[in-house]
């Protein structure tokens, strides 16, 4: 045998340990899939932060790390446990009325049927829909047994609660080093990369300014629109304020659909009972305020050159949600971006000749 051919044998076998270890250790962070990535996810949101910090005190790269981690306690961590605990007690509250019959879906349905005017009931009929009991049957069921999921949370956090300390403990000790030694550890990535350094800088920024994107130009539009929505709700009077309006949030990051799952069904409810003019100002409000916020929020937050097109997103969002649960919102995306920017990168490629060079 040859030493080159003992050389090729040699680099097969390490190569293969490479991989096999990467897999073990992927597999070993498993448990704490979800607060290693909310980790990376808080570093990369709080950099400039801790930039900034560390401008002020160069020689103090633990003290800026530390203050950082604790405006994100202050800002992000203790506004959602609270906002947490009050979801699962009012959806509690909201199914202890279902339960006792002070809100009965069944009887609502009946009522928007019975407000239709004549002309509708034929138009329904022209597309299948005909059999409005067995609709008030499958709307009544599929709205409790979603509430009844919601209300059961409350026991989940209970049992639950050891295992969420050491998550979070973890997602905040990891962030703490990515703050710290973010520069060092980009680095040391950036040169065991086996890529090209334009088609690295390319990733590694494509992968940062969409989770950015994500977070900011998404969750953060979410979060006022169900604010909005929630105070909208509130001052009309509708119970289960607090829940409708986490409802609209987490719908408005599905584009195309949005908060209007939530509040449209809401105001025709209102107008087939009589509350005319609530049902004109929930319609006022949700289009010409709620629906506008992505529009006037996204640009400011994220910028317009950064977006992917709405039905990749959605369809990613849907996707990474069906795979990873609630971290699928911004895995979904990063994924389709990182898709995206890679395809981009070979076909750059292609056209100077690059590909299949020795």
């Amino acid at each position: 045998m040859t030493d080159k051919q003992s050389h090729r044998i040699e680099d097969g076998f390490f190569l293969t340990l490479v991989a096999l270890v990467s897999i073990a250790f992927a597999a070993v962070l498993e448990p704490f899939f979800a607060a290693v990535l909310w980790g990376v996810i808080v570093a990369i949101l709080f950099w400039p932060l801790n930039q900034w910090l560390l401008k002020a005190m160069p020689k103090h790269r633990n003290s800026a790390a530390l203050m950082t981690l604790v405006a994100i306690i202050a800002i992000v961590i203790v506004p959602a446990i609270f906002l947490a605990f009050a979801l699962v007690q009012e959806a509690a509250h909201f199914y202890g009325l279902i339960q006792s019959g002070q809100i009965n879906f069944e009887r609502m349905f009946a009522q928007m049927v019975g407000a239709l005017p004549d002309w509708s009931h034929a138009i329904l009929r022209r597309f299948g829909v005909s059999n409005f009991d067995a609709a008030r049957l499958t709307v009544t069921r599929g709205l409790t047994s979603s509430f009844r999921s919601l209300a059961g949370q409350a026991l989940l956090i209970g049992q639950g609660a050891f295992s969420f300390i050491i998550a979070l403990g973890v997602m905040l000790y990891l962030a703490f080093f990515l703050l710290r030694d973010g520069d060092r550890l980009s680095q040391r990535f950036a040169e065991a990369a086996p890529l090209r350094p334009h088609q690295r800088e390319a990733l590694l920024r494509q992968f940062v300014v969409v989770i950015r994107a994500t977070v900011k130009g998404s969750i953060i539009v979410a979060i006022v629109q169900g604010l909005i929505g929630g105070v909208v709700f509130w001052m009309l009077g509708i119970q289960g304020a607090l829940l409708w309006g986490v409802l609209m949030g987490i719908f408005s990051l599905l584009p195309a659909i949005g908060s209007g799952l939530v509040w449209v069904p809401v105001a025709l409810y209102l107008f087939a009972t009589g509350a005319v003019w609530q049902g004109a100002v929930l319609v006022g409000c949700g289009a010409l305020i709620i629906g506008s916020v992505d529009n006037l929020l996204r640009p400011i937050l994220v910028g317009r050159e950064t977006r992917i097109p709405d039905y990749v997103v959605l369809i990613t969002t849907l996707g990474g949600i069906e795979l990873f649960g609630f971290n699928g919102i911004v895995i979904g995306p990063v994924i389709a971006a990182l898709f995206i920017a890679t395809w981009d990168i070979f076909t750059q490629m292609r056209k100077v000749g690059e590909v299949g060079d020795g």
